[in-house]
């Protein structure tokens, strides 16, 4: 027996929630990888490493995605949503560390916060999709 399908929310409501969704990921990617570049030139013991190939490979997944998420591009925020999980759990690893706990909490969160406001874009974003479809 095949369940029935659950209506879909109104336009009203989803268009708040999109643009609060949306700039919420803008602003913790940005703060993410604003994070990473500061932690890396001011504050990381690199063992001789160069600083911006150490940035550069640690921002390579985000700069991929970059483009899709500034043009708001649902798929885009869904592979977001995969890659982030790398800085969740180097946020966590380096939280361990009693010399780096500060920021491995904040990319921790600030990876948690791109998580959640980017699945959530993701969902309304086809929701909305979906409406204006007809459906």
């Amino acid at each position: 027996m095949a369940r029935k399908a659950k209506p879909l929310p109104s336009l009203e409501w989803l268009a708040p929630r999109l643009k609060a969704s949306r700039a919420l990921t803008l602003a913790s990617f940005l703060a993410l990888a604003t994070l990473l570049v500061m932690w890396n030139l001011a504050f990381a013991d690199l063992h001789g490493a160069r600083p911006w190939v150490i940035i550069g490979i640690q921002l390579l997944p985000l700069a991929l995605l970059a483009p899709g998420l500034l043009l708001g591009n649902a798929r885009a925020h869904a592979w977001a949503c995969f890659v982030v999980n790398l800085y969740f759990i180097q946020g966590v690893t380096a939280a361990i560390d009693p010399a780096r706990r500060l920021f491995g909490w904040l990319e921790a969160l600030l990876g948690l916060t791109l998580f959640c406001a980017a699945l959530l874009y993701t969902r309304w974003r086809f929701q909305h999709d979906r409406r204006l479809a007809g459906e």
